[in-house]
């Protein structure tokens, strides 16, 4: 390695860490009440997955029966798991976002279907869990059964048939989680529930084919391939674009480093999320059900624009070029490239173009070394174009040669990452929204004030532009954070006239919030007075049904909800009691305090018992 590249690696490095440590202070100080998930919280063994005690791997058993229609009554299927104490699995109807839900197939003979889906025997345990963003996490203990319905067309014989399938779980205890594993089954008739074909377990997986893995191998492949036109990579492939246009004129040798670079970077990305996939069973792109992930990655495309649109100059060189349209013809550097390969990856991780959903779904329970070879294959793929742009430097020359036309082009594709902004606050949920747009304004504000001091200004006079950016970074944040950000607690049910009086009809106590976004005064008592855990606890204690009547679009309904009690107007908290079902409802107008509303629940009483 000749001393520039050894310089290059090294700027590299320093100017890496300085633009990580710059995100991490400001997200990790802003952002106190997003969700976190860390590795050793979800798997406290250390992030990776343990055997059973004893290096054992047989914790669940299954087996599968399923019988003809009798009497009227149509055919089931059946398919049972056996859960070793100390473990459990998720259930089919785990919500996403967390822990991975089990899942059952089943390859129907010609004649068979499914008319229905497939119900346990047993409700699943729920909680919310902190690990996973205070989503529900549902499991079952013990021995589990699901049933779903079959039907027969005339003339098949279920004698003579057999159901083949598989059950995709999870095992975990306290402590651990098994890889997610493909179960197969076999059922035959016979007598519900029990008769079953020969269990299968949680075992070692055999040797793969070669044949097998390198068909898996070239869809990969392919698939990083396509993955550079998906809508998601399309925004941000104007890096890249602005770079071969940088590079127009460039020695062959200098270009093909460079690309090799963004390889590099496209590809450690793939690296990491196969490491995550092999370790954590995180998926391909399960980082953007991680709400800190997306409003981290909502930022970093934010400020990203605002390098582009000349608000500041990230400090990576040659990243985005300088504010001036003579600097934009400076060379392209190892870091720039490198990073522009990062980036572009991360966003590409929502797509999942043809070939990958089912190369990703073989990878369920595969070992490590295939998940990374997979993983490195669709990261090859995607890199494949930028590689042969760097070989045959030549082909870069069909595109226009740097100039001062390249400042108005560096605008518009900022323009494009604003547009890749608006994708990334689809992906969010309503409760950011809010501390997400206040977060981009402190972000701005910071970009701002570090873009107007000067290049040529002393070190200590830059060093105070930084300091003073990440400090007004980090109070916005933490403001819109911890002020602007906040999710009910209380389970509310979308109100309508129906929903009332079914709830009345069951001798249910009703609370009412009559509320819209657009009113001040309602959130307020949202915050103050109702979304309390006191309230809460008394919803639950006295069986309270909560309806919430959102007034903020047009509603004839909600408005002829409020006119019924006498009122025209919003916030109104409204209880109907359960008993004597002609007692009063308590109406409470305008601004009010959480003793006013514990009140009025104690004054309604409880629901009546079931």
């Amino acid at each position: 390695m000749g001393t520039r590249a050894v310089l290059d690696f090294l700027e590299l490095m320093l100017q890496t860490i300085k633009i990580l440590v710059f995100f991490s202070v400001v997200l990790a100080a802003a952002l106190p009440a997003v969700g976190q998930f860390s590795l050793d919280e979800a798997n406290p063994s250390g992030g990776l997955f343990d055997l059973a005690p004893g290096g054992k791997q047989s914790v669940v058993s299954v087996q599968g029966a399923f019988t003809a229609p009798t009497d009227g009554e149509p055919g089931e299927l059946f398919v049972t798991a056996e859960i070793e104490p100390g473990w459990h699995i998720y259930s089919i109807t785990q919500p996403p976002g967390g822990p991975i839900a089990t899942r059952i197939m089943a390859d129907l003979p010609p004649g068979v279907r499914l008319t229905g889906v497939f119900r346990p025997s047993v409700a699943p345990d729920k909680k919310q869990e902190p690990v996973f963003d205070n989503i529900m996490v549902e499991t079952h203990h013990g021995t589990v059964l699901w049933r779903a319905p079959l039907e027969f067309a005339a003339g098949v014989d279920p004698s003579k048939l057999r159901i083949v399938g598989t059950i995709t779980v999870q095992p975990c205890d306290a402590d651990s989680c098994l890889p997610p594993r493909d179960l197969p089954f076999t059922a035959t008739l016979g007598t519900a529930p029990l008769a079953a074909s020969p269990k299968a377990t949680v075992v070692p997986g055999k040797p793969l084919p070669l044949f097998e893995i390198l068909t898996q191998l070239l869809f990969a492949f392919l698939g990083g391939l396509i993955l550079n036109i998906m809508p998601c990579v399309l925004p941000v492939i104007s890096l890249k674009l602005l770079a071969f246009m940088q590079q127009a004129g460039e020695s062959r040798g200098r270009v093909f480093a460079l690309n090799v670079w963004y390889s590099i970077g496209l590809i450690s990305v793939f690296m990491v999320l196969a490491a995550l996939a092999a370790t954590a069973g995180l998926a391909w792109g399960e980082q953007f059900t991680l709400p800190w992930f997306k409003v981290a990655m909502t930022a970093f495309v934010f400020v990203m624009a605002l390098s582009f649109l000349g608000v500041w100059d990230i400090p990576i060189p040659g990243f985005v070029g300088a504010g001036k349209a003579g600097q934009m013809q400076t060379r392209e550097g190892p870091a720039g490239a490198f990073f522009k390969g990062v980036f572009t990856t991360i966003l590409a991780t929502p797509c999942s173009g043809p070939f990958l959903g089912p190369v990703f779904g073989y990878l369920l329970g595969k070992p490590p070394m295939l998940v990374y070879g997979i993983f490195a294959a669709v990261g090859l793929g995607m890199a494949s174009p930028y590689l042969v742009i760097g070989a045959f430097p030549k082909l870069i020359q069909y595109l226009p040669k740097p100039g001062g036309w390249m400042e108005t082009f560096k605008q518009l594709m900022g323009f494009l990452l604003l547009a890749t902004v608006i994708y990334l606050f689809n992906t969010l949920t309503t409760p950011y929204f809010l501390p997400t747009m206040t977060l981009l304004l402190g972000l701005w504000i910071a970009c701002w004030w570090i873009g107007r001091t000067p290049a040529t200004a002393e070190p200590q006079v830059k060093a105070t532009a930084w300091l003073g950016a990440i400090i007004v970074a980090v109070l916005v944040g933490r403001l819109a954070f911890t002020v602007l950000f906040w999710e009910p607690i209380i389970p509310w049910q979308p109100f309508s006239p129906e929903a009332l009086q079914q709830a009345r009809a069951e001798g249910k106590t009703v609370m009412v919030d009559f509320t819209a976004d657009w009113c001040p005064n309602c959130k307020t008592n949202s915050r103050l007075a109702i979304e309390k855990e006191a309230v809460l606890k008394l919803v639950r204690a006295n069986g309270v049904a909560p309806l919430m009547a959102d007034w903020t679009d047009e509603s004839p309904m909600i408005k002829k909800a409020l006119n019924d009690l006498g009122y025209n107007s919003i916030p109104l908290l409204a209880i109907w009691p359960a008993q004597p079902a002609e007692k009063e409802v308590i109406v409470l107008p305008d601004l009010i305090s959480e003793s006013a509303v514990l009140d009025a629940l104690k004054e309604a009483g409880p629901s009546k018992p079931q």
